[in-house]
C-alpha cells in the first residue's frame, strides 16, 4: 500500500500534501529573495533621488550667481539642460520607487507573481530580471503594442 507523501517545512512543520499538478506560481524561498532585492533596491533608489534632489537644489543656488552677459545665455542654456536632465532622472527614481512600493504591497496580499491584467503567472525569468513586474511578458507586449 503506497503512502501518502507529506512535504515538511524547514521549521519542521509538516504542511498538507499537494494535489497532482499543483504549481505555486512563487515559492516561499523565491518570495523571500525577491523580498531581499526589492528592499535593497528601494533602499538605493531612495539614496539616489535624495542625491539627485539635492543637486538639483544646490545647481538652482549656482544658477543665481554674477556672470558676464556673453557668458550668461551661454550658462542658462547648461544650466537648464542639466536641471532638466536632474528633475527628469528625479521622476524616473520617483517612478521606480512607486513600483517597487506596489510590488512589495503585492507581496503582502499574497498576489505577488500574478499578472494584474490576466490574473495568469508571471514568467519566473521575467520576475528575475524585474522583480516588481506586474504583468506577465504576453500582457506587456499587448500594451506596448498599444501605445
Amino acid at each position: 500500500m503506497a503512502r501518502k507523501k507529506t512535504t515538511a517545512d524547514p521549521a519542521g512543520a509538516t504542511l498538507a500534501p499537494r494535489p497532482r499538478g499543483h504549481r505555486s506560481l512563487v515559492t516561499k524561498r523565491d518570495l523571500q529573495a525577491y523580498r531581499r532585492r526589492l528592499e535593497a533596491e528601494l533602499a538605493e533608489l531612495r539614496g539616489q533621488r535624495a542625491d539627485l534632489e539635492e543637486a538639483t537644489e544646490a545647481s538652482l543656488s549656482d544658477a543665481t550667481g554674477e556672470v558676464g552677459f556673453d557668458e550668461e545665455f551661454a550658462d542658462a542654456g547648461s544650466f537648464t539642460f542639466e536641471r532638466e536632465r536632474d528633475l527628469s532622472l528625479v521622476d524616473n527614481a520617483k517612478d521606480l520607487i512607486d513600483k517597487v512600493e506596489h510590488a512589495l504591497a503585492l507581496m503582502e496580499s499574497g498576489r505577488f507573481g500574478r499578472c494584474e491584467a490576466c490574473g495568469g503567472a508571471i514568467e519566473a525569468e521575467r520576475l528575475d530580471a524585474l522583480p516588481y513586474a506586474t504583468l506577465c511578458l504576453t500582457d506587456a507586449r499587448r500594451r506596448v503594442r498599444l501605445r
